[in-house]
């Protein structure tokens, strides 16, 4: 478990799962994270993806816990998608946040984000990460910015144009 100021960013369990529906449910909030609200069937496979990343990699998104309402508001970290956007993208560590929409705009992203990649860099090591984002989600190209990413490309995932951005090791 990682504590930050406050936060709590721990591996996710199965007692996760109505948050996870409910936050990845809501069309505000996966906006420009596929744009369909999941159902109960495909926010399942998420929490149970970002299970199998943790037992097969030793990493993977962190549930994000809000240390003052003890709520699930987020979830944050790096992992394994193998997306087919290529060489330049698809061996590398894989930044990525979500928030509930009472969570955002409160820096937890930035938060978990900063704490996510100073936990991988000691447990996993150091190394060149990516991202996609939405050209149109500004607020996560900030969060990006802040956390050192960098554009280096775009791309067609699942018919949407998506940014593509790199974090080098350092």
């Amino acid at each position: 478990m990682i504590e930050t100021e406050r936060l709590l960013l721990r591996r996710p369990s199965r007692s996760d799962f109505d948050a996870v529906h409910r936050m990845r449910s809501d069309p505000d909030v996966v906006r420009f994270v596929g744009g369909k609200p999941l159902s109960r069937e495909e926010a399942w496979q998420r929490l149970t993806r970002s299970a199998g990343n943790w037992a097969l990699l030793g990493y993977g998104f962190f549930a994000v816990v809000e240390k003052a309402s003890g709520d699930l508001v987020g979830e944050a970290g790096l992992m394994q998608a193998h997306r087919g956007l290529g060489e330049a993208f698809d061996p590398f560590p894989e930044a990525g946040w979500i928030f509930a929409r009472e969570a955002q705009g409160r820096g937890y992203a930035t938060e978990a984000m900063l704490a996510a990649h100073g936990w991988f860099a000691e447990t996993v090591g150091a190394q060149r990460s990516v991202c996609i984002i939405a050209p149109e989600n500004a607020a996560s190209l900030r969060v990006a910015a802040k956390l050192g990413y960098t554009p280096f490309g775009s791309a067609c995932y699942h018919d949407s144009t998506v940014t593509m951005l790199e974090r080098g090791a350092g």
